[in-house]
């Protein structure tokens, strides 16, 4: 199985900050579940690319597998284990359900777009996550980038996703939830 190299460009005060986050915020499942809350781990880098000045963000997504498997049904023997075979067989739901919950906007007649790069496993404390490996660029280069994620807001209100930005020297970290899903990132140094 492949797998992604875990928390590689996290710094370690952003993750605490993070991790403070979703402490305070009561991340804990109000679900009756024996499995941990659902979260979802979004690590973003700032880059500028070449001279015309779009914006190009290069981006991890860590979505837990078994919050997928609930949407998508990946387990396709039903044994209650995924394989490897099973995820890689349902990649491109994965990716077409995922992007359909995160928006980027530059602003008015700035269109932001995903680039799906690739997708691998990555094991967490609490299991496996799908880590989804994606570009954002921009017509032209923002000094804020409107933020939206939605990912299982809809199925399960107790979701969270953790934020970390890198831009250049710079950490910006959110929690996202239902009361916080749009956040406006400023990338002007």
């Amino acid at each position: 199985m492949r797998h992604a190299s875990r928390l590689s460009r996290f710094t370690r005060s952003a993750l605490l900050t993070a991790l403070s986050l979703l402490a305070s915020a009561g991340a804990s499942s109000n679900l009756a579940c024996a499995h941990s809350a659902s979260d979802a781990y979004l690590d973003l880098t700032v880059e500028e690319s070449g001279t015309d000045g779009k914006v190009l963000l290069r981006a991890q997504w860590d979505v837990a597998l078994r919050d997928l498997d609930f949407v998508l049904k990946l387990d396709d023997d039903g044994d209650g284990r995924l394989t490897w075979a099973e995820v890689r067989h349902h990649q491109a739901d994965i990716e077409r359900y995922a992007y359909a919950f995160l928006h980027f906007d530059g602003g008015a007649g700035n269109v932001c777009t995903i680039q799906p790069q690739q997708q691998l496993v990555d094991d967490h404390a609490d299991g496996a996550y799908a880590a989804l490996f994606f570009a954002v660029s921009c017509t032209r280069m923002p000094t804020h980038l409107k933020l939206d994620y939605r990912l299982f807001f809809g199925i399960d209100p107790s979701h969270r996703g953790i934020l970390i930005m890198h831009h250049g020297a710079d950490i910006t970290t959110a929690l996202l939830s239902p009361q916080n899903a749009k956040v406006d990132l400023a990338l002007a140094l």
